[in-house]
This record gives C-alpha cells, sequence and structure tokens, in this order.
C-alpha cells in the first residue's frame, strides 16, 4: 500500500496515476489548499482519499494505518509565497513533515520518500549541483525544504524509519496549474503563448534552468521506494542539462508554430540565477535515469494544455 501526500496536486497526481496503472493500492492525503479534485475526479473510484492537514497530527494519523511506502509531496511551494508568508511556509512544510515522518515511524512504514527541492542549494554559484557541496538556502521555502532533509536523516538514524529525499529541479508537466499566482514558468508561459500573450521574464531571460518533466519525478519516487540503496540520504532528480528562459521561449514558439518575444521585468528576491543537475548519486544510490528528454517533455506538455482548451 502506497500513501502519497499532497495527491490531489500537480506532482503528487501524476504519481497517483502511474501506481494505478502499475497495478499498486493507493491512499491519498490531501487537505486540497493547493491541491486541485479535479486532478483525482477521474480516478476516485480507484483510490483512497483521507481529506486531512498534515498540520494536524492525529488528523492524520489514520491515513498511515497500514501503509508500506509513503511518498510525501504536500507541501506549500513556491518561492514568492515563502517570501510573503514565511511563517506559513514554515508551519506547512517544515512541522507538517515532522509530523508525517512522525505518523510514518509509528505507522511501522517501511520507507518514506521526500519531495525537496533543488533551491536548498541557494547561492552557491557551483555549477553542476552535486549533493556533496554546502547548501545555502536564500529563500524561507528553501530553508523549509533544507529543514526536511534534516528531519528526514534524523528520523533515519534515530528511529530506524527509512527515508529518502529527492530534490527536484524545476519539475513541469500536466495537471500544472497555471491560474495561481505562484505558478511556475512553463504552464505560465504555455497558457500565455497559447493565447497569444506575451510571456514574462523577470530579469533578462539568462538565468538557466534545469527542467524536468514530471514522468521523470514519478520514476525516481517509485525507484527510491522500493530500492533498498539511498536510505538517509538526498538526491538530484533532474535531467542534467540546462536550458535558459530566453531558450525555453525559443523551444516553446518552435513547437506551437508562433514567435511571441517576452516581456521583462525586474527580478525577483530569492531566485536563483542558474540550476544544473549532477544526477549520478541518484543514478548509483536507486538506479534513477530521467525517461523523457527537455524538448519532448514540451512537446508533451503542450499537447496537454492545447488538449485542455
Amino acid at each position: 500500500m502506497y500513501l502519497v501526500t499532497g495527491g490531489a496536486g500537480f506532482i503528487g497526481s501524476n504519481i497517483v496515476r502511474e501506481l494505478l496503472v502499475q497495478g499498486e493500492r493507493v491512499r491519498v492525503l490531501d487537505n486540497f489548499a493547493t491541491g486541485r479534485r479535479e486532478n483525482l475526479a477521474d480516478i476516485l473510484d480507484q483510490i483512497e482519499l483521507h481529506e486531512a492537514d498534515i498540520c494536524d497530527l492525529e488528523a492524520i494519523r489514520p491515513a498511515f494505518e497500514g501503509v508500506d511506502y509513503v511518498l510525501h509531496q504536500a507541501a506549500l511551494p513556491s518561492v514568492p509565497r515563502s517570501v510573503q508568508d514565511p511563517v506559513g511556509t514554515t508551519e506547512a512544510n517544515v512541522n507538517g513533515t515532522l509530523h508525517v515522518l512522525m505518523a510514518a515511524r509509528d505507522a511501522g512504514v517501511k520507507r518514506c520518500v521526500l519531495a525537496s527541492s533543488s533551491s536548498v542549494y541557494g547561492a552557491n554559484p557551483e555549477l553542476p549541483k552535486r549533493e556533496t557541496m554546502r547548501l545555502q538556502p536564500i529563500s524561507p521555502y528553501a530553508a523549509s525544504k533544507f529543514a526536511n532533509e534534516g528531519y528526514a536523516a534524523a528520523f533515519n538514524h534515530v528511529y530506524g524509519l527509512q527515508t529518502v529525499c529527492l530534490r527536484y529541479f524545476n519539475v513541469f508537466g500536466p495537471r500544472q496549474d497555471p491560474t495561481s499566482q505562484y505558478a511556475a514558468v512553463i504552464p505560465l508561459f504555455i497558457t500565455a503563448m497559447l493565447e497569444g500573450r506575451r510571456p514574462t521574464i523577470f530579469g533578462d531571460g539568462e538565468q538557466s534552468r534545469d527542467f524536468t518533466y514530471v514522468a521523470n519525478v514519478v520514476s525516481a519516487n517509485l525507484k527510491a521506494a522500493t530500492t533498498s540503496g539511498g536510505a538517509g540520504g538526498a538526491f538530484n532528480i533532474a535531467c542534467g542539462e540546462r536550458a535558459t528562459l530566453n531558450e525555453l521561449v525559443a523551444h516553446l514558439n518552435e513547437i506551437m508554430g508562433t514567435s511571441i518575444e517576452p516581456v521583462y521585468l525586474a527580478e525577483r528576491p530569492g531566485d536563483v540565477k542558474h540550476s544544473l543537475a549532477d544526477i549520478s548519486a541518484a543514478r548509483e544510490a536507486f538506479g534513477y535515469e530521467p525517461v523523457v528528454s527537455f524538448r519532448e517533455g514540451l512537446e508533451r506538455v503542450v499537447e496537454w494544455y492545447r488538449s485542455q482548451g
């Protein structure tokens, strides 16, 4: 039995669907603060749904009973949101994660895989990002993920609850919400350009990211849960290649057959300039390999958003 916290969210709902394809029993825990009910609407009869908030330890305990693997995706995402509301981010991401670890420990869960973030590398300019580097988080969101990794390692060491943290690099794909004020760059760009609007870039557009199609993250979660390696560690999950935001716009124009120029505004506080992952540690620990390239992922997700229109 798998429990996916935040299973109604973008990444969580993609994980849930892949687990169902593989014939697994799936339970979802979500409070629908950022998760969307429509992400699960067509599969509700195939899953168990527990509606509760990870900030309430006693309320979530029943969801962990009889569970073998926990895939912890529940969080308040977004660097800008955390800058505006550091207390709310910490309450959900740090205290909530501590509750997930406690409930997993007490229920005898075999392994807990936790969503971390490339943002923990923060101000460290070295590329590519390697897990042995010094972490320098520069936003409250990044600090919350840094704290989660510490708690996960502690529970692995002290209580014997096997934990693995996955540092996601700029995940994109189907069911990513483009309407939130904190929406990620790819769904924002795609929906704008499909409507003939100019996408907005904060800065000069030369900032780069290791954009990672969601199928790669789903695969990493399942491998990290069921492979013996990696317990107590944190691992980069990405494609191991990067593109600038200007290159992203160029790719989207090619795929859509458009020629739309972006609008450039001032840089935002807390944003990291460049991001690129070394993924060799995850490959060695639990056999992670990217299954979808950046360009193929863009083509898939453009088609998905078109189909939603």
